[in-house]
This record gives C-alpha cells, sequence and structure tokens, in this order.
C-alpha cells in the first residue's frame, strides 16, 4: 500500500499510476495551533506501506520543510501503530542532508538527528535519492536504499544531440567523483570550479581548473538552493569562453532569489527532476525531468526483495 503525505502529492499520484497502486486515503492536516496530523483511512495491517514524503515545503499544500518532516513522522508511527507489516519512507529529498558534519564548533548534525528521528518512530527503511554527502548513510541503523538520476539526467542530455565537444564541470572538489561519473557516460571531459564557502550560503568561484575554451559546458550538482553559487558558476565557465553552459540537479530547492539568478544566469537550460514540487514563476529555461519511473521500478523491487542496485547498474555509489 502506498500513501503521500503533502509535500508533494503530483509525484505520489505519478508513481501510483506506473504501479498501478493509487495513493491510499489517509486525513493529514495542520491544526490552528501549528500541530500536525495523521489518520489511515483503510485498514494497513499486514502491508508493506510505502510512505512518499520528500521532506520538503509545498506552498500549494501550506506546509513547510519542517512541516512536511513531521507528518512523515506522525505517519511512520500511525503505520507501525496500525501494525503494518514494514513501513518504507521514501523521501527522495532528504532535508538536512547539507548539516552533515560540524563546520564550526557548538553546531548540531541535523542530518544524523532526522536519522534517528526516522528510527525512533519505526520505520523499517528509507529510500532517497542523490544524498548531499554519502556518510548521511552511515548515520542509519535501517537499511537506506540510495537511489542516483545520474542516469535521467545524461540520458536526457544525450537526447539534446548536442553537437559541440563537451566539458562536464564540477562545482567544486566534493563533487568530482560524481562528475567524474557523468563525463564517462557522456563521453565528455572533466573540469572543475576552485570554490570557497567563507560562511553558509554563500560561496566564492575563483577560476575553472581544465579547459572549457569553445565547449559546450554541463555544470552537475546534486541540488540548486538559492542559485547564487550556480549563477556565479555559470558566469565563470561562460567567462572561460565556453560556448554554451547547462545546468542539471537532482534537488530543485528554488529558495530564496533562486529564480532572478537563474533567470539572470548564462544557461541555455536548467535541468531538474521532481523530486520537489516546482513552485509557480521558475524562469523557462528550468525543464523538469520526472523520477517517477525510477522511484516505482526501486519501490517494485523493494515490494519483491529484489536487488535495487541493478536498476543503476551498481553506479549508485557516487562518493
Amino acid at each position: 500500500m502506498m500513501f503521500s503525505g503533502r509535500a508533494n502529492p503530483a509525484l505520489a499520484d505519478a508513481i501510483g499510476s506506473r504501479l498501478g497502486v493509487g495513493p491510499g486515503p489517509v486525513t493529514l492536516k495542520t491544526f490552528s495551533n501549528g500541530e500536525v496530523y495523521c489518520r489511515f483511512e483503510d485498514s494497513i495491517r499486514g502491508a508493506d506501506v510505502f510512505l512518499v514524503q520528500p521532506t520538503c515545503g509545498n506552498p500549494e499544500t501550506g506546509i513547510s520543510a519542517n512541516d512536511a518532516l513531521m507528518e512523515l513522522l506522525v505517519m511512520i508511527d500511525a503505520a507501525v501503530g496500525a501494525s503494518a507489516h514494514r513501513v518504507i519512507a521514501v523521501t527522495p529529498w532528504y532535508g538536512y542532508s547539507r548539516q552533515d558534519k560540524k563546520s564550526a564548533p557548538r553546531e548540531p548534525i541535523s542530518a544524523r538527528l532526522v536519522a534517528r528521528m526516522l528510527e525512533s518512530a519505526g520505520a523499517d527503511r528509507v529510500l532517497t535519492m542523490d544524498l548531499h554527502a554519502g556518510q548521511v548513510q552511515g548515520f542509519f541503523q535501517i537499511p537506506v536504499d540510495h537511489m542516483t538520476a545520474m542516469m535521467m539526467l545524461t540520458q536526457y542530455f544525450m537526447d539534446l544531440n548536442l553537437d559541440d565537444e563537451l566539458v562536464v564541470v564540477a562545482p567544486d572538489a566534493g563533487r568530482v567523483k560524481l562528475n567524474k561519473k557523468f563525463a564517462n557516460r557522456m563521453g565528455a571531459d572533466l573540469a572543475i570550479l576552485d570554490k570557497e564557502r567563507p560562511q553558509q550560503q554563500v560561496a566564492e568561484i575563483g577560476h575553472v581548473i581544465g579547459d572549457v575554451a569553445g565547449k559546450t559546458a554541463i555544470i552537475v550538482d546534486d541540488m540548486i538552493d538559492t542559485a547564487g553559487t550556480l549563477r556565479a558558476a555559470g558566469e565563470v565557465v561562460k567567462a572561460a569562453g565556453a560556448s554554451r553552459v547547462y545546468a542539471a540537479a537532482t534537488h530543485a530547492v528554488f529558495s530564496g532569489r533562486a529564480f532572478e539568478n537563474l533567470a539572470a544566469a548564462p544557461f541555455e537550460q536548467i535541468v531538474v527532476t521532481d523530486t520537489i514540487p516546482l513552485r509557480p514563476g521558475a524562469p523557462d529555461n528550468v525543464h523538469v525531468v520526472s523520477c517517477a519511473n525510477l522511484l516505482t521500478d526501486s519501490i517494485r523491487r523493494i515490494f519483491t526483495d529484489d536487488s535495487v542496485s541493478e536498476v543503476f547498474e551498481g553506479e549508485n555509489q557516487l562518493f
């Protein structure tokens, strides 16, 4: 059985149509004091229950990222209390994943805290996509199925039939392994941006390490948040002589002045997936590729106890 929270019901509907198992009836609401409530309308006793809920906000349903996390926790608790056989949290966007270590004294490791919360609520396993850092998997003592949108994104760019010589650009040293695999699948060269982050959500781009002159560049990252860094990266790559610049990322967080930054950036296209619902007002050069097929295949394999890594030909360890 599958149920959807209020974070991304459109994605749950797309998965349900492919699975042939639509989202089940569940009452979800927020009381006037801000507390979240959940009740499954049908019996789920003995069922494998998949809860589709990325921990992101959704303006259309009126919930914030923290509401989505709390809603997922109460849904897990309700399913455990209703004697579900297994409870699987399908969270393609894992909130707080950037806070995966201490960058300064007296900071929390919030990604670890979220993992403990999901375990304490009673989740039997977690299905997620393109984590910000590999060590987040180590915060769990339950199975974590880690999916990647890399193959979807590389196929999208292959279908564009870009004739120019291609170069994949890693936005920082931490994304080199992912970008190297991306470049190998595309038959492209690899370049790296020299980036420093003096404070949170602020980045400074130095220069391009590698040759991008006269080539079509694709900057690949796991997420786009305010897009300030991505805009600066695109401008640096363009100034280094790239003929065209594209961007690709799995998670379209798009907070703050993201749309303004993307509209002003020199990108032919910004390609993202639908792990997070795209709020209204996105620039015309933002293109969304659905990850519903990928999630559907993974959910089906978990249900039948088949290998999930076979979906990715073993190439879902990107760190």
